[in-house]
């Protein structure tokens, strides 16, 4: 997984991994997620992802589009 840049030195987002259709994104209290194009839909998907790379609001983007709508919790 790559570390979550955090610009702002305030998210709960603490590292991710992007694949084709999918973000993987792990919280700094716990818990790996899976979101992908099937369940999350690539809109958001592709969001969550232009955001991860760029270091900044991937976790208040979950938390306002996209909090219940994970494919998987993995850890």
């Amino acid at each position: 997984m790559e570390i979550y840049c955090d610009t702002h030195g305030d998210s709960g987002v603490s590292a991710f991994e992007v694949g084709t259709d999918f973000i993987i994104v792990r919280f700094t209290k716990g818990g790996t997620y899976l979101y992908n194009y099937f369940t999350t839909g690539s809109y958001h998907v592709n969001n969550m992802i232009r955001l991860a790379r760029l270091g900044n609001g991937l976790n208040g983007y979950i938390n306002l589009n996209a909090k219940y709508t994970y494919a998987r919790k993995i850890a």
